[in-house]
């Protein structure tokens, strides 16, 4: 039996085990985990990808924490990743499968098991799976939401039961950070917390802080390698250096498109203001998390508590000729992911070992003392960032999305990522597969389906990804029923 099959197998062993968890511990550390929206994982300042992009406060984060490099979403849309998040679950299995699905009655979030731990709670900011309310949610004690998307300014967010629009700050970033500093004032202080700060920045359409608004106007852009395809007058690649013959006709087709490039948003956006507001937007989140470690700095709480920081899925700035995200490219599903604080090993910078959002719900009830539930898929990356490398670590991720009718232009993606490769499975059109060699070409130009020298890493992945989803249900199909109205027609009136 193959390698990538028996790495499948052993990894669905563990996450399959129905042993009742062993007796919780308390350890009286406090957690806060930042998500922000759509934001990719090389956009912050020290990766140097954009010269003239500034984040001072996820810079700090890299140098006094660790920059986990390789990490990853099962599912690079918003709902399915916050619920996978939030359930140590799989798309698949925990059912929110598009932006539209409610959550399914019963489901447990992983913050729950911390208040069964005497842990204080809180929820501030986007909650956005399926309901459209801002109601509060199981497992919180404390908790600030709006509805929905919300937008940037003048959220009406539900705080702890009561309806009211922030006065102090209408713009949605700081009101969501206002609320979380609230949080840690008024919070028993005789019990550990945990802390979920959920932004809804960078959000398209993007709307920077008054104070950010124009800043990078004049930043010069560095376009991606493979944005234009070979021949076309703005290419800057050739045909030897970009295999666009080997590319799906579906991306090909999706440069004219919402989702592309050559008609981005149905051409009510010019792609250099697109991307230059995208940039502003994200200043003041980073401001935001500096504002969390200052507060925690000034009152003696860093050395007791871990930070994290992460995006809910990635966004392309032109790759393939695509923005947004939906796709199984790095840009699409590959996040930031930060961590510093008490449960962070200060001889540890930078962890290489792919990790998923599925693994963040196991590795806080693991700094807190409190086993991992049978049912969940991630695993506890604690040891990693205790400096450990366990050998029973599984390198191995698994992407999946699900055709949407609001957004047709994308089909529903199968994938699976090792450190070395990525193979990529479209289902319902007919189409050419994808498999990149990662580690030897992370821009993801060279498509080697249909070189021979590959044919059998192709099925040797092929078989560890169909094993995966017969093992984990994941074989099924979702269908929802259609959709409709101006919200979701995207100019394509009567089609659906």
């Amino acid at each position: 039996m193959k390698y990538y099959i028996l790495l499948t197998l052993f990894f669905l062993a563990l996450i399959s085990c129905n042993e009742q968890p062993a007796a919780a511990e308390n350890t009286g550390q406090n957690v806060i985990y930042i998500l922000s929206d759509d934001h990719r994982y090389d956009f912050m300042g020290f990766t140097g990808k954009v010269p003239f992009l500034k984040t001072p406060n996820m810079d700090r984060m890299a140098r006094e924490g660790v920059h986990l490099r390789n990490a990853f979403v099962t599912t690079a849309l918003c709902s399915p990743s916050r619920a996978s998040i939030l359930t140590g679950k799989y798309t698949h299995r925990h059912g929110v499968v598009d932006n539209q699905s409610l959550v399914p009655e019963g489901t447990t979030f992983f913050p729950e098991y911390l208040q069964e731990q005497g842990y204080q709670t809180g929820y501030i900011g986007k909650w956005h799976m399926g309901e459209h309310n801002n109601n509060p949610r199981p497992g919180f004690d404390y908790w600030a939401s709006f509805k929905g998307q919300g937008q940037y300014w003048n959220s009406v967010f539900n705080v702890n039961g009561m309806e009211e629009v922030p006065q102090d700050s209408t713009y949605v970033t700081h009101a969501i950070t206002n609320y979380a500093k609230d949080f840690l004032e008024t919070r028993d202080k005789n019990k550990p917390f945990f802390l979920y700060l959920s932004h809804k920045a960078v959000h398209a359409d993007f709307q920077p802080a008054p104070e950010h608004d124009g800043v990078y106007d004049e930043a010069e852009l560095l376009y991606p390698a493979t944005m234009y395809p070979p021949g076309h007058e703005r290419a800057t690649v050739t045909e030897k250096e970009y295999n666009y013959a080997d590319l799906p006709d579906w991306v090909k087709k999706q440069r004219y498109s919402w989702h592309g490039v050559d008609y981005l948003y149905h051409g009510q956006m010019d792609f250099d203001k697109f991307f230059r507001k995208y940039c502003e937007t994200l200043l003041s989140l980073d401001e935001s998390i500096g504002e969390i470690l200052d507060y925690l700095e000034a009152n003696d709480l860093l050395q007791n508590t871990t930070v994290m920081y992460m995006g809910d899925n990635g966004f392309s700035f032109g790759e393939h000729g695509l923005i947004d995200k939906r796709q199984a490219y790095e840009e699409s599903m590959r996040v930031p992911l930060l961590a510093m604080g008490a449960a962070v090993n200060q001889g540890v910078k930078v962890i290489e070992q792919n990790v998923q959002n599925i693994d963040i719900g196991p590795t806080v009830l693991d700094i807190a003392g409190v086993p991992r539930p049978a049912q969940f898929d991630g695993q506890s990356f604690l040891p990693l960032l205790k400096g450990n490398d366990p050998e029973t670590w599984n390198d191995t991720i698994y992407y999946e999305y699900f055709w949407e009718r609001p957004f047709p232009q994308t089909p529903t993606v199968h994938a699976i990522r090792t450190a070395d490769f990525k193979y990529i499975r479209y289902h319902g059109i007919w189409d050419l597969n994808e498999l990149y060699n990662i580690k030897n070409d992370p821009q993801e130009m060279n498509n080697l389906i249909r070189n021979p020298e590959y044919k059998e890493t192709a099925k040797e992945l092929r078989t560890a990804l169909f094993e995966w989803m017969r093992t984990t249900e994941g074989d099924r199909m979702y269908l929802r029923p259609d959709g409709g109205g101006a919200r979701f027609d995207h100019g394509y009136k009567g089609t659906y």
